[in-house]
């Protein structure tokens, strides 16, 4: 394009927006505010972006549903159940107690449990497997001395980077390939990912092993290094009438001085009181709020104290149950519930005694408290509680330790085996991976590995909403001419950035917005600007398809960008600083070996 015409088209751009058009870019602005500020669950934001594209006309009602009728979704389902029922068959347990049950060294660990994870979550969906392996970890860590920050960094990012070799590694790589197919475009292939996938899964484990004990925090305590985490939960305990504390000051009453627990608040009559003076005397019903470690709790519970845990704790622990940690998982139903309005007793046979997250300073009763993702929760659990949350998806256990069930080795592997021929079957005939898929899940549930109805419960039907909406919500950008509109904005560009230059930039669009907001909507929204680039300019699309979905998937500087970065956001004690001094120099390294490996072999 000369000068002149490239003048032109800037002189022409105002005037080429449509009303369509003017709506999507509102409706973008409205989709990034209303998810980086959580005013609704994802899906119930994509929701109403439909229903506006829908009364504007942008989408019919049947592309506005062609979402749940694209073929990968229906891949990332059976994705979703078959990993699930290798997760509850405990098999994967036994192969993590195996392979490390010989490591010494952190670095001897870390090597070999980057390299396990990642290998399997090229073909598993990684959010199990990083739940699974997360008590391993703290096991690990506190029987040699380690911080657990030091390595569930690492084993969240090598799920990432095992995720991107293949098409069926994780679900936004299926999401990109749904949009592809949309477009017009034959499948990508199983395998198609994987020249930039795999040098890149090496160099990222070797950054991580190289300066990732150096780059990531030491929260261990210095006095208890050898045998106890620095994590903090808020406690609550409330003074009973009878009590002899009734009356006394903070600094009689003993509290000042209590190991292991410091006095941060008193709440009474739902008025908070912080500072807390040493001479602020107690009343009937004060709800004392005290930061602690994790066996300080039972202090709390003695007697001599004169104080009282939450009633429904007290009979848990006159039942000699079991403590332990649990963390929210990042699509928990709990998100936003008040601590009081949970019924978990009920639920789970499990009481809530106390809260971490990440030293953020908690005001009021904790029963008053709103769950958030990645909350670390302290739980007096019965005897139901494992059998009562194996199927949920409101939790993670962090350090329950159970006897590993039963399980028909035989089966398992032969279901193992089918999921290998599925896949290479789709690779390399023109069998479809779905057909596979299906057979597979068809086999498990025919040798009975696991319930029917367990599999029905582990469904994540928020998740397969978001996916659907997502790329009825690409469809209408490409109806509207957005996409073309924005494609040609970047295109001005385009005499002074050359193909691997504009790649980067689309990486870093893409990462950016994933980082911050959701992967699902980061996809939806630069995919189609990106083939818009593609096509505009006569590139090969396929590497402009492809660099969106590694600018997604390889998510590495915030916790919020992917769901195995919160989920270890909280145990590992980790800040946001954390995500962005190891993950940002990570970010840069994938973003230029992604750009540069492209441009080789698709020649641009």
């Amino acid at each position: 394009m000369n000068k002149l015409a490239e003048q032109q088209l800037l002189i022409d751009l105002p005037f080429m927006l449509s009303v369509s058009i003017v709506i999507i870019l509102f409706t973008i602005l409205f989709l990034l505010a209303a998810l980086y500020f959580e005013f609704f669950k994802p899906s119930v934001v994509f929701f109403i972006a439909l229903l506006i594209f829908m009364f504007s006309g942008i989408l019919s009602p049947k592309e506005a549903l062609s979402g749940f009728a694209n073929e990968q979704l229906a891949v990332i389902v059976l994705l979703l159940i078959i990993s699930d029922i290798f997760r509850k068959s405990s098999v994967i347990d036994v192969l993590f107690n195996r392979l490390f049950s010989k490591s010494s060294s952190t670095t001897s660990f870390s090597f070999r449990m980057m390299g396990m994870v990642a290998s399997l979550s090229a073909f598993f969906n990684n959010t199990p497997l990083v739940a699974m392996m997360m008590p391993y970890v703290n096991r690990w860590a506190v029987k040699h001395g380690v911080a657990s920050s030091k390595l569930l960094i690492p084993l969240s990012y090598a799920a990432i980077l095992g995720g991107c070799v293949t098409l069926i590694g994780t679900s936004t790589n299926l999401i990109v390939n749904g949009f592809a197919v949309d477009a017009g475009f034959p499948s990508l292939s199983i395998f198609d990912f994987t020249a930039v996938g795999l040098p890149m899964l090496f160099i990222g484990i070797l950054f991580l092993l190289l300066f990732g004990n150096r780059l990531l925090p030491d929260n261990k305590q210095k006095l208890e290094a050898m045998v106890q985490d620095d994590r903090k939960y808020f406690i609550e305990a409330m003074i009973k009438s009878d009590s002899k504390l009734v009356g006394k000051t903070v600094e009689k009453a003993g509290l000042r001085h209590l190991k292991g627990l410091y006095l941060v608040e008193i709440v009474r009559n739902n008025r908070s009181l912080s500072p807390v003076s040493p001479d602020e005397r107690l009343q009937e019903e004060d709800s004392l709020v005290f930061a602690g470690e994790t066996t300080a709790v039972e202090e709390l519970s003695k007697k001599k104290l004169g104080l009282t845990l939450p009633k429904k704790v007290e009979r848990m622990l006159d039942k000699r149950s079991s403590v332990n940690e649990i963390v929210i998982s990042y699509n928990s139903p709990l998100i936003g519930e008040k601590v009081m309005d949970t019924d978990f007793r009920a639920r789970f046979d499990a009481a809530i005694v106390a809260i971490h997250r990440n030293g953020e300073r908690l005001q009021g009763k904790i029963g008053e408290q709103e769950l958030l993702a990645g909350d670390v929760l302290l739980v007096f659990s019965g005897n139901d509680f494992i059998s009562r949350s194996k199927n949920s998806r409101s939790f993670y256990i962090l350090t329950h330790t159970e006897e590993a069930e039963d399980i028909n080795v035989k089966k398992v592997v032969l279901v193992f085996g089918s999921l290998i021929a599925a896949i290479l079957l789709s690779a390399f005939t023109s069998i479809p991976l779905l057909a596979g898929l299906s057979v597979v899940l068809l086999l498990a549930i025919l040798m009975d590995i696991v319930p029917l109805d367990q599999i029905r419960r582990g469904l994540d039907f928020d998740l397969i909403l978001l996916i659907a909406f997502g790329l009825a919500f690409g469809k209408a950008m490409i109806n509207s001419g957005a996409s073309v509109y924005l494609a040609d904005m970047i295109l001005h560009w385009n005499a002074i950035l050359s193909p691997p230059v504009l790649l980067m930039c689309i990486f870093i669009a893409t990462n950016l917005l994933a980082a911050y907001i959701t992967n699902k909507a980061a996809v939806a929204i630069l995919f189609p600007i990106s083939l818009a680039v593609a096509t505009s300019a006569g590139y090969n699309p396929i590497p402009y398809i492809l660099i969106v979905s590694f600018g997604a998937a390889a998510n590495f500087i915030t916790p919020l960008g992917y769901q195995t970065n919160l989920m270890v956001y909280g145990p590992g004690g980790y800040t946001f600083k954390d995500y962005l001094r190891v993950g940002l120099p990570l970010t840069i390294l994938y973003m230029l070996g992604a750009s540069l490996i492209l441009t080789y072999v698709y020649d641009l």
